[in-house]
């Protein structure tokens, strides 16, 4: 049964396994775990350990019936796909140099693949690699993924890093970072998408840094020994905080928690109420399954969670979901879009902030009554802007004459509906065009605009604003006035595999509008380009370009950075800003998820190298588009060249 109900989260990570020993009596192997012991899967080995292929032929002189854990009739199909993951035999050791070995591991990993997948189990758990060493095993293990069915398979890394920060990495032979040995692994395994981690989390953990990095890996389990339990007052086992902070992190991340070993608690045969973590653990006095005192302390840990966010809740199915930016220029938005973003009340609350400060320094108090502010509301849409605006007016009692400029004669029509179910019909002029063209019958004391992109300048919003910047009064008001861009790279192995999946370079090259979630964030943002409006600069060219470079923390240990993570932050007037780059985010705002721009090749980045990364912004009569690179630790191509895979139209 799930850990618990938490108000919104339907992940896997509500549910829980034990890692068994063999038994050919599957039946019966669930049946106590699962019936008796309220834990949903088990992680069970699949051969019985004491075959060798080798060693039963020698004894038979013929290949036998191999020692399967009981035959695939002994449940049923939907009881192995849901409630059994495969463990692939542990003293299998691809890389030994001990040829028999060597050829015995390779003959009993493929078979039992093999009956996992006859089987239709959803994982099977690999072993982790027995020394730095892992070429042999690796290719293995890539044949079997070439002509796998959906099947994952969870590679085993123990959960370590030393702090020996001085320790050249890329030379030790005493590998000191498991995180390098699953590098390695994927890498020669070319990232492939149904091979993934199960993390052994041990009794001492990494630094938060270290720790973060697995985060944007592809970890579906982690493993958690009962000697990483603590004892509370009560006799009870318990983690300690650093362990429950990073339980924490799986259960936000859908990562599934797998509970291993023998007891080493003895508890008191008493009422469970005595334990913040009770959940019908003791019947009668009588303890149940050996480990359902510690599966109940991960359920109690799982229950205490704060319920999601009803915004998270609302962004849960854009999670890692890449989608295209929009062309708003060369498209005209649909009802559902506009829906989306003027359900934003947050963002409107803050351009209405905006608004009425600008009003206040436009027309002192003594001649609110007298002087009318001509406001032109650009890219009206269906209306949100001019209600603030209005709104704004009424809040600071200034005289206001607006002017709502929209070139979609779809959103004009509900424009028309709106300006005339309000009565706003002396107060508010419907423009359907262009700004970039039209021709106003006078300028404005102040021009509002909400063309911002997630990374602030990627919906052209300069080119617009410094076309329609000739409505605009010489002493005129820009809202926004300025904003800025920034970039950070990331880990983010699933997108990185969703992008690689289309199998072509101009997928990699386009810049995706995303929900980040499983990523790490490897170093803090920096500003990439800024514009500010009005554009009163004798250079008006809108081209950039930029030069960064990032410090990874030496605690991080080494690190795979699969692309840039980009925000912007806005400032709508003087101290009221408006932005999603992650220090200083707007609360509450939906309107914009983060953009991301791919790297064809991911980069390997080790501790005490720097990254250094080009970016450009292009500009075309008829298009603009971006530039990217990394030169160092490696060079990548420079991605995009001449936007021919991807650009947003004039």
């Amino acid at each position: 049964m799930p850990l618990g109900e938490r108000a919104g989260d339907k992940s896997e990570s509500r549910y829980c396994g034990v890692e068994t020993q063999f038994n050919d009596d599957m039946p019966h192997v669930l049946a106590f775990n699962l019936s008796h012991g309220s834990f949903d899967f088990v992680v069970a080995p699949l051969m019985d350990p004491a075959y060798q292929p080798s060693l039963m032929q020698k004894e038979s002189g013929v290949s036998g019936v191999l020692p399967f854990a009981g035959s695939d009739l002994v449940l049923s199909p939907s009881q192995w796909s849901s409630h059994v993951v495969g463990k692939i035999s542990s003293w299998i050791d691809l890389d030994s140099e001990d040829e028999i070995l060597r050829v015995d591991s390779e003959i009993t990993l493929k078979q039992e693949i093999a009956w996992a997948s006859h089987l239709s189990l959803q994982a099977c758990l690999l072993p982790a690699p027995k020394g730095n060493s892992c070429a042999n095993y690796a290719r293995c293990v890539n044949q079997i993924l070439q002509g796998l069915n959906s099947m994952q398979l969870w590679l085993r890394i123990p959960l370590v890093k030393t702090d020996n920060d001085t320790m050249d990495v890329v030379n030790s032979s005493n590998l000191d970072d498991s995180w390098e040995i699953w590098n390695s692994f994927r890498l020669l395994c070319e990232h492939h998408s149904q091979l993934s981690v199960a993390l052994d989390v041990l009794n001492s953990l990494p630094s938060a840094n270290s720790l973060g990095r697995w985060f944007g890996e592809s970890v579906r389990a982690a493993i958690i020994s009962t000697d990483c339990f603590l004892t509370n007052a009560r006799g009870y086992p318990c983690l300690s905080k650093r362990h429950q902070k990073l339980v924490s992190g799986f259960f936000n991340h859908s990562i599934q928690i797998v509970l291993s070993g023998e007891p080493v608690h003895s508890l008191p045969r008493i009422n469970s109420d005595l334990a913040a973590n009770n959940n019908d653990n003791n019947v009668d006095g009588v303890q149940k399954h050996p480990l359902r005192p510690y599966l109940d302390y991960v359920g109690y840990l799982y229950q205490r969670m704060d319920p999601l966010p009803e915004q998270e809740r609302f962004e849960l199915g854009y999670r890692d979901f890449l989608q295209s930016p929009l062309q708003p220029l060369m498209d005209n938005l649909e009802a559902q879009t506009y829906e989306t973003f003027e359900k934003d009340t947050m963002k409107y609350i803050q351009y209405q902030r905006a608004i009425c400060k600008a009003l206040q320094d436009r027309v002192p108090d003594d001649k609110a009554s007298s002087v009318t502010t001509v406001l032109m509301v650009v890219g009206a849409g269906r209306g949100p802007l001019v209600r603030a605006s209005l709104q704004a007016a009424e809040e600071t009692g200034r005289k206001l004459k607006v002017y709502a400029v929209e070139k979609n004669p779809n959103a004009v029509v509900t424009l028309h509906s709106l300006v005339k179910l309000e009565g706003w019909e002396n107060i508010v002029s419907i423009i359907s065009s262009d700004m970039r063209y039209w021709d106003a019958p006078e300028k404005a004391d102040i021009l509002v605009s909400e063309l911002l992109g997630s990374f602030g300048d990627n919906e052209l919003s300069p080119e617009c604003l410094d076309g329609a910047q000739r409505l605009l009064k010489d002493d005129g008001i820009s809202i926004p006035s300025s904003y800025t861009s920034f970039i950070q790279p990331v880990t983010a192995s699933k997108l990185y595999n969703d992008v690689k999946s289309h199998k072509d370079v101009a997928h990699f090259e386009t810049a995706y509008v995303v929900k980040l979630h499983n990523i790490a964030r490897l170093a803090p943002p920096q500003p990439v380009f800024t514009f500010i409006h009005p554009n009163r600069s004798i250079d008006k060219s809108n081209n950039r370009y930029t030069k960064l470079q990032f410090g990874v923390s030496s605690d991080t240990g080494s690190a795979m950075i699969h692309g840039f993570a980009g925000y912007f932050d806005a400032v709508l007037y003087k101290e009221v800003h408006l932005g999603i780059e992650p220090s200083t985010s707007t609360p509450n705002m939906f309107s914009w998820f983060p953009i991301f721009f791919p790297l064809r090749t991911p980069i390997s980045l080790h501790p005490g190298s720097s990254l250094e990364v080009h970016f450009w912004r292009c500009c075309r009569p008829s298009k603009v588009w971006y530039e990217w690179t990394v030169t160092s630790p490696s060079s990548s191509p420079i991605h995009n060249t001449n936007g021919r895979s991807y650009w947003v139209g004039l």
